[in-house]
């Protein structure tokens, strides 16, 4: 599939797959390291979703914690993210506990139902917040939970309330802000 097949409504807005090299890179570990922020949520055998995953930074992360019994689905729109994502993947020895999926426009295009489904730094490129809450929400287990992070240096604080007002529309609650650097956060679920 090429890129002009993908509908995202806004095209303009999405982060170029070549300058997630920027952020994605070694000294990340730092600040956003997957396994000490996502740990408290993501267990062995769960199925997870890592939605605009871009070059597999929380995939990789979260294909450790979920172990061989567990699943990954790296979701993104732009089929060079995803090219990156699982060539990082094989090298790091977790490939086969994740599946690439090629998303269009608001639609996920995920059937199995996710325990844990991550958003980081992403919702807002999305053309449609409640479009994409209710398609988050119905991939969600019933007790499963959404890690919501946003940038502070790119969203502000009443965006990032939008996008919660959103997400309770969709039928989700805000169930804590949970810590995340250089972010504003939120853990969602069912109530």
């Amino acid at each position: 599939m090429s890129n002009s097949d993908i509908q995202t409504g806004k095209p303009d807005h999405i982060c170029p797959w070549f300058l997630a090299y920027l952020f994605d890179n070694p000294l990340r570990k730092w600040f956003h390291n997957p396994e000490k922020m996502l740990g408290p949520y993501v267990k062995k055998g769960m199925t997870v979703m890592d939605i605009g995953c871009g070059m597999g930074y929380f995939s990789i992360g979260m294909a450790r914690l979920v172990g061989d019994e567990g699943k990954v689905y790296a979701v993104d729109i732009q089929p060079e993210m995803l090219d990156v994502a699982m060539r990082r993947a094989r090298k790091k020895e977790v490939g086969p506990r994740i599946s690439p999926v090629l998303a269009a426009g608001d639609r996920i295009g995920i059937k199995e139902k996710a325990d844990f489904i991550l958003t980081f730094w992403m919702v807002h490129e999305t053309p449609d917040f409640k479009v994409f809450f209710r398609s988050l929400a119905d991939s969600l287990s019933g007790d499963g939970k959404i890690f919501m992070a946003e940038p502070r240096f790119h969203v502000s604080r009443s965006v990032f309330e939008k996008e919660i007002q959103a997400a309770a529309a969709a039928g989700l609650t805000d169930l804590g802000r949970p810590t995340a650097a250089f972010s504003h956060s939120a853990l969602l679920g069912r109530g």
